[in-house]
């Protein structure tokens, strides 16, 4: 296949993804928001969202507080953010345009009418007066993108690069909601009662252990984001615990979203698209996913959990540049 068809359907399946995972992490935000709380712990909130997705700077640039409704329109509208859920569609839209050829009808037409149908959307107040509903049409857009795509295209080549932006970016997402969630504004708190219900670090500091009820709903609400509230339900059976949320958006290699899952796609697809460059970049994926595949969550606590994230975006993101070096167009053309 040539690299600028690869690219193209490599980058319209990240888009798309981001998309939908930008859609997943503001949603998270705004159920947890309606939970009480400080107008400091909002802010804090608002401000950590913004920070995990590196677009502090950008937004501080054209606001001078923060607040929801505008983090909310920056990340969602916003032209000037490459990141934002419409400038993300518009761009799998533009990818998906440029091969066309490539695609069938069904896979085209649901790029298209989506970038359509959000134009229309975001001329409304539909935004302001239901941002969860917008979320849940992102995500539901998103949904039907990855659905026609297995439904319909040849299992070659073409699907496969599609494929691996998929879990690429989701892999690279997944591992932000978690970071923002537990090393956010109520790190310390959720931090030692994560340590605590583990079993690992038993303590008598009971003052950091939050509301049971408010617990509830905060870990509930991030499960949701996920879409792992039913799957958590059916696998532990019992209370939310963040030991238990950490764990099986981690480490399950039977949850859709879990990093481990992901690795899994990402691995098994690149031998799929296997070229006579690629033997390095298959072992460094390679490695990334035995690490999750043979770890534990007591070694990652011990490694401390947001070190442990960040190394692992550090990692994913060195993944993505091999493969753009490997079989996509190089970055700096």
């Amino acid at each position: 296949m040539l690299s600028r068809t690869a690219d193209h359907l490599f980058w319209m399946s990240r888009y798309t993804e981001r998309a939908e995972n930008t859609a997943r992490m503001l949603d998270v935000h705004v159920q947890t928001g309606l939970l009480p709380q400080s107008v400091e712990d909002v802010e804090k909130g608002w401000r950590a969202v913004l920070g995990i997705s590196e677009l502090t700077h950008a937004y501080d640039k054209k606001y001078s507080v923060v607040t929801q409704k505008d983090v909310i329109d920056f990340m969602v509208r916003d032209p000037s953010n490459s990141s934002s859920i419409a400038s993300c569609l518009k761009q799998a839209r533009e990818n998906a345009r440029a091969v066309r050829g490539a695609l069938t009808t069904e896979a085209w037409e649901i790029q298209n009418a989506t970038w359509i149908k959000m134009q229309g959307y975001l001329q409304t107040n539909a935004l302001e007066q239901n941002p969860s509903e917008f979320f849940e049409w992102v995500k539901h857009r998103s949904h039907l993108s990855r659905g026609v795509t297995i439904g319909t295209m040849l299992k070659d080549e073409a699907f496969h690069f599609i494929r691996l932006g998929t879990f690429l970016e989701r892999a690279d997402n997944t591992a932000r909601i978690i970071d923002v969630k537990f090393h956010g504004a109520k790190e310390g708190a959720y931090t030692k009662n994560l340590q605590n219900q583990n079993g690992q670090r038993q303590s008598q500091e009971q003052d950091a252990i939050a509301d049971p009820q408010i617990d509830f709903y905060y870990w509930a609400a991030i499960l949701r984001s996920v879409s792992g509230f039913e799957i958590y339900r059916k696998v532990y059976r019992d209370v939310i615990t963040p030991a238990r949320v950490a764990d099986l958006l981690i480490l399950r290699p039977d949850m859709p979203r879990s990093l481990l899952s992901c690795m899994e796609q990402v691995v098994g697809n690149l031998k799929h698209v296997h070229n006579d460059t690629s033997s390095d970049t298959e072992r460094f994926a390679g490695k990334l996913h035995a690490d999750l595949k043979f770890s534990n969550l007591e070694e990652i606590l011990d490694a401390g959990l947001h070190d442990y994230l960040t190394r692992f975006f550090e990692r994913i993101f060195e993944l993505g540049n091999r493969i753009s070096r490997d079989f996509l167009v190089p970055l700096n053309t």
